[in-house]
């Protein structure tokens, strides 16, 4: 009976283990110059710069944490699914060809302050750094806790 019942807990944690670490990572932006809404695709086509405008056709300027950064690791990973080196060959080639790749900024209030004031800027944040400055247009499920990040505010 004992064996059971810890195949069952087992079982049970099996099952959750994905979705009870599973975290929301928000795409934001100012709230003067927010969208109503995006899809994972769409994001994607930004942050790769193969969407210039947006509905209201101004210039997308989608906003990166530094390469180091582990939100930017697990937001990276959702929407393009590729490692990091294969992200970074594609940026060499973009780079070549005059495509720049997206700005980065160093910290959670940089990303909040270039969001705020500039035009047609996208990002992404946890929701415990969320902020009266911008507005969520798409919320993204990662398979890891990011709770980690929330403490060091």
């Amino acid at each position: 009976m004992l064996l059971l019942r810890n195949r069952i807990i087992l079982s049970l944690l099996l099952l959750c283990s994905s979705a009870c670490f599973a975290d929301d990572i928000l795409i934001v932006m100012g709230q003067s110059y927010a969208v109503e809404k995006l899809s994972i695709k769409q994001l994607e086509n930004i942050y790769r710069r193969k969407t210039q405008l947006n509905q209201v056709g101004e210039r997308w300027n989608p906003i990166n944490l530094s390469a180091s950064d582990r939100l930017r690791a697990a937001f990276a990973q959702k929407i393009y699914q590729e490692p990091s080196e294969v992200m970074e060959a594609y940026w060499n080639t973009q780079y070549f060809q005059g495509i720049m790749p997206p700005y980065v900024v160093n910290s959670v209030e940089g990303m909040l302050r270039m969001l705020e004031t500039t035009p047609g800027a996208i990002g992404y944040l946890l929701p415990c750094q969320l902020d009266k400055r911008v507005r969520v247009v798409l919320k993204l499920t990662v398979n890891e806790s990011l709770a980690d990040l929330c403490e060091k505010k």
